[in-house]
């Protein structure tokens, strides 16, 4: 190596060092400020747990409309306990580092992308900046899925439930918390689908004739992992889990058949270059 690259290298690695300290500032600032809201967070965090929730009162309309008594949330009240002596304290420093983490994404992405950006050549530059908008934006999607319809009826279903009379449910602080952070994460994964099969297509090891081969083994696996994350046992709640997902595998089609498209007119393009 020469002195040249030597000194070029420790020139991109002082670059790094100066992007991850400030994405590191950037998301301590936004966890303590986070952590000042306490309530505020905490009183989002804990909406799905109460009757009066959105979703709730919105399930409550469309039967009232409709006449499907079968619909009716009903009204319930949960109930929480604390078995550890800093689980509060801990679940608070928790919390608040995803909060300071998912407000302050937008700055970290924009750093991360500033920094790999010379390397990229400008039609990779002008592919980059929409695939971290999309999947940014699916990724939140999915989250508010899980907030706002999948968690909600999970937990309540889950509440409800009794192997036995005499066994009541008290749902400890931290297996609250931990199952609301982990589905939002597997549901905001579960939603850059497109975006996985737009990066595949992209590499050519996908076409949309496979996706579409495949279709009904999808609509499968679509309604089996639906089931497993809400065990309501309810019609409505599937559907409105299984059918985001399976028009995000529709979308996935039409996608992968413009990029194959869109490559094929590249390349016939190229080969009659002389």
């Amino acid at each position: 190596m020469s002195e040249r690259e030597v000194s070029s290298f420790w020139d991109h690695l002082d670059v790094l060092r100066k992007v991850l300290l400030r994405c590191l500032m950037a998301w301590g600032i936004g966890a303590a400020a986070a952590f000042c809201f306490k309530t505020a967070l905490f009183d989002l965090l804990f909406a799905p747990s109460r009757d009066d929730f959105i979703s709730y009162r919105g399930l409550a309309w469309l039967c009232e409309k409709t006449g499907w008594q079968s619909l009716c949330p009903g009204s319930f009240k949960a109930s929480f306990i604390n078995t550890e002596l800093a689980a509060q304290f801990m679940t608070h420093i928790k919390v608040a580092l995803w909060a300071g983490l998912v407000v302050v994404s937008p700055y970290l992405l924009v750093q991360l992308y500033g920094f790999v950006a010379p390397a990229l050549y400008e039609k990779e530059k002008r592919h980059a900046a929409p695939i971290i908008i999309w999947g940014t934006l699916l990724f939140l999607l999915g989250v508010l899925m899980n907030y706002f319809v999948i968690f909600p009826f999970a937990f309540r279903f889950l509440d409800n439930y009794q192997v036995y009379a005499e066994v009541h449910n008290q749902i400890s602080l931290s297996s609250y918390i931990s199952n609301l952070l982990m589905l939002s994460l597997l549901m905001g994964i579960l939603f850059e689908i497109p975006i996985v099969n737009y990066l595949l297509a992209k590499a050519g090891l996908l076409q949309a004739e496979t996706l579409k081969k495949y279709r009904r083994h999808a609509i499968v696996a679509i309604a089996i992992v639906a089931a497993v994350i809400t065990p309501t046992g309810d019609a409505v709640t599937l559907t409105l889990v299984t059918l985001p997902i399976y028009l995000l595998y529709e979308a996935s089609i039409i996608i992968v058949r413009h990029e194959t498209s869109r490559r094929e007119t590249r390349d016939v393009g190229l080969s009659r270059v002389p």
